[in-house]
């Protein structure tokens, strides 16, 4: 099928659907599920879910709050603080099936109280690829994943997001602070600072894709490629080296392999 078909394909999906959750992060696939579903289905018909917790940074929470005004559409934001669920915290390989749990149950019991029809989140096809336990939730609980079921790639994405004049075209992908650490290390309210703080003075130095990953004493930064030659700044290199030491860490190193999805994934499935 052609990017028109498949688009075509997402409309015909939610048409069908009548009244939606999206659950919202104001990430690129879950602005552009919210734009179309809500030129398919009205304003009324859709409601933006957000949940803020310790993982989530402030900034991403603040343009979730834009991008939802931007398009009209209702959005409800409700507290979540996944360090307090059972097993999160000690970080096994099904993390992110917990959160998605507790995520996508908030999402129903919202949809259920104000009479929405679907619950909607922004998994699209690439997502396949790796290794989301967050999966087996969203089919636990009747969680509908529309770009994936339309076969949309994250590149598809980002065109029809162009074509729609959204701001999130070229944003950075983003997954919440927790992916940032191996499996089995704990993840705390600290060290979730510290990773949000070293990661802002990358945002802030306009560098587009990058990670900063836990390891104990070390900060393992990862950016793309093309970027990487950025570091041979002394300047930028010294005032990196200053911001992580004060942020906590004691060694800073640079994956010279760059940015990828899913690194943490390399070791542990």
């Amino acid at each position: 099928m052609t990017l028109d078909q498949r688009y075509q394909n997402l409309q015909a999906l939610l048409e069908e659907m009548g009244s939606v959750v999206v659950a919202f992060s104001g990430g690129v696939d879950s602005t552009f599920l919210l734009k179309v579903a809500r030129d398919v289905l009205g304003a009324e018909q859709v409601l933006a879910l957000t949940a803020t917790s310790p993982t989530y940074p402030q900034f991403e929470f603040e343009q979730s709050q834009s991008l939802a005004a931007g398009m009209g559409v209702r959005q409800v934001v409700v507290e979540s603080n996944e360090l307090e669920i059972p097993g999160f915290s000690q970080n096994d390989p099904r993390r992110c099936y917990y959160c998605k749990s507790e995520l996508f149950t908030i999402c129903r019991d919202k949809a259920r109280e104000l009479g929405f029809k679907d619950i909607l989140d922004g998994s699209n096809l690439d997502d396949l690829k790796d290794y989301r336990p967050g999966r087996e939730a969203a089919c636990e609980l009747a969680v509908r994943s529309p770009l994936m079921e339309a076969e949309l790639t994250k590149d598809d994405i980002r065109q029809l997001s162009r074509r729609l004049g959204l701001p999130t075209a070229e944003k950075q992908p983003f997954a919440c602070l927790s992916s940032r650490f191996p499996y089995g290390t704990e993840i705390t309210a600290e060290r979730l600072k510290q990773i949000d703080r070293c990661e802002t003075f990358l945002r802030l130095h306009d560098f587009r894709n990058y990670r900063v990953r836990y390891h104990g004493e070390t900060a393992r930064i990862e950016v793309a490629p093309g970027e990487i030659s950025r570091f041979m700044d002394e300047a930028l290199r010294s005032e990196l080296v200053k911001e992580f030491k004060e942020a906590g860490f004691t060694y800073v190193a640079l994956d010279l392999q760059g940015y990828r999805t899913g690194s943490m994934n390399e070791v542990n499935p």
